[in-house]
């Protein structure tokens, strides 16, 4: 007969010693252990992470392992259960209520890789588990249809709650919406501003997303009125700055995450992502080239105090990728589908942090003289 005292009380005293890595605080207290079962020596519980992607799970799950063995018993059998909830800020939105998380992707100059990184990051996300959206933000250049191999495809519309809505389109797991559904391909958008942003302001309002845990924008290059269109019609999570180590790209890049920082603004900054960060050969897997120069992510990303989200080669396969409309990550090459999965960890670490630290962001507001 067992001499331990295993009871839920126990197990949650116990499990009171685990930290959860990034909150800083222990499961008990962050309310993250559910479903206790015991059993004879044995005991049963899931943990509930702040995000599915989250790069630590395992670490978690050998803490909590290691807790009930050192303060109930060292021969107890212990299965933790590993699910998520993932955090937001965004109780009760008026626009797009069911999106958790709103991420815009910016790079502040155009040709180094947004829309690649965007659409790997989003089917990286949906393949931990996650539900994700785009909002294609470019839109006198959409790109995320060729991306994701759509450029034929029209969005249905619907009926929600009395009202036409938009369909987004669903390719890889990841719900899309790009004004390059809704025009011919060839076309050029010749608009002015005004409209453009009225066109974005749809994607919001007009479209049915659902159920979302995040939604990546994939902005234009710049800081124009789509930039201060988003953040004056929804409240944005936070940002992912997107850049090539050049010093040129830095320079833009910088006036980029500057934008997101003004205080009327005052969107917080998830981190970088340095893409093109090397050359690697498909024939040489271990070589590294650094033809654009070296270490200009981390660079920018010391110079504000934000994390570098992850490092992506220059690698033939992720342009090809992208011109055959599937996003690389969805292939199991260690080298290029892991360093966007590294970086959508990442991000999500960083998301999870930020909606337990910092209070929620709030729309621009509109000052009229």
């Amino acid at each position: 007969m067992s001499t331990y005292r295993l009871t839920k009380e126990a197990v949650l005293s116990a499990l009171g010693h685990v930290e959860e890595p990034d909150l800083k605080r222990d499961l008990v207290t962050l309310n993250m252990v559910k479903d206790i079962e015991l059993g004879v020596d044995q005991v049963r519980f899931t943990v509930v992470l702040t995000t599915p992607a989250c790069p630590l799970k395992e670490l978690i799950r050998k803490r909590c392992v290691d807790a009930i063995h050192t303060y109930i018993g060292p021969d107890i059998e212990v299965i933790v259960n590993l699910t998520a909830d993932v955090s937001s800020t965004r109780f009760n939105a008026p626009v797009l209520p069911g999106v958790k998380n709103i991420i815009a992707v910016a790079s502040g100059k155009g040709g180094v890789g947004k829309s690649t990184v965007t659409a790997n990051l989003a089917v990286a996300l949906h393949k931990s588990g996650a539900k994700v959206g785009i909002i294609d933000a470019d839109i006198f250049g959409p790109s995320i249809p060729v991306m994701f191999g759509a450029e034929e495809l029209q969005p249905a519309v619907g009926q929600v709650e009395g009202k036409n809505m938009l369909q987004p389109i669903r390719q890889f797991g990841v719900k899309l919406m790009s004004i390059g559904f809704l025009t011919p391909r060839d076309n050029a958008i010749v608009w002015r501003g005004p409209m453009a942003s009225q066109a974005l302001r749809q994607f919001f309002a007009d479209t049915y997303w659902g159920e979302l845990d995040y939604l990546l924008i994939d902005l234009p290059p710049g800081t124009s009125d789509i930039h201060l269109t988003l953040v004056q019609t929804v409240p944005v999570t936070g940002a992912v700055i997107v850049t090539t180590p050049q010093k040129v790209a830095l320079a833009d890049a910088t006036k980029g995450l500057a934008m997101f920082r003004q205080p009327q603004i005052n969107v917080p900054v998830l981190g970088v992502i340095e893409n093109m960060a090397y050359f690697t050969p498909a024939e040489l897997p271990d070589s590294k080239y650094h033809i654009f120069g070296k270490g200009g992510g981390q660079l920018l990303a010391d110079k504000y105090d934000v994390p570098l989200l992850g490092q992506i080669p220059l690698v033939q396969s992720i342009r090809e990728a992208g011109d055959e409309g599937k996003p690389v990550v969805t292939e199991n090459d260690p080298i290029t589908s892991g360093a966007f999965r590294s970086a959508a960890e990442a991000l999500a670490q960083q998301i999870s942090v930020r909606n337990a630290t910092l209070e929620k962001t709030r729309p621009v507001e509109i000052v009229r003289q």
